[in-house]
């Protein structure tokens, strides 16, 4: 399973109440150029893959919820699965999760996964983006 990375101004923008991980729309989208965690800050940042043959612009809705044990509360989300349809989907590397919701700043991102090597669906095939146990821990 690939690691989760976090981007710098998440943490800025979850002090300032930019987000609101158990209410907003959180969404993971596909990439293959390299995210810069420190100048990174908003989806726009970071260019998607084109949309077609079953990948849809924006990624896909992780249906995120929180849940607190003590003093560390988690974010889970319903793993997400891309399937080529009509012809290939990539080539990505990254999936890279943002909040759909705030509007200043638009579209603030999270963190992303690495797979460690360029990825390409073929007509029929899946990648599931599996989140493990929980999307995020904050502790």
């Amino acid at each position: 399973m690939a690691s989760f990375t976090k981007f710098e101004a998440f943490s800025e923008h979850l002090a300032e109440g930019v987000h609101d991980l158990n209410g907003d729309t959180l969404k993971v989208y596909l990439s293959n150029t390299a995210p810069d965690v420190a100048s990174d800050a908003v989806k726009a940042d970071l260019a998607e893959i084109s949309a077609g043959n079953g990948y849809t612009s924006g990624g896909a809705d992780v249906q995120n919820a929180t849940s607190r044990s003590g003093g560390t509360t988690s974010v889970t989300g319903t793993d997400v699965t891309f399937t080529a349809s009509g012809g290939t989907v990539g080539p990505f590397r990254y999936a890279v999760l943002y909040n759909d919701t705030p509007s200043s700043p638009a579209d603030p991102l999270i963190g992303y996964w690495d797979y460690g090597s360029a990825i390409t669906l073929q007509d029929g095939e899946s990648f599931v983006v599996d989140f493990g146990d929980a999307l995020l821990t904050i502790a």
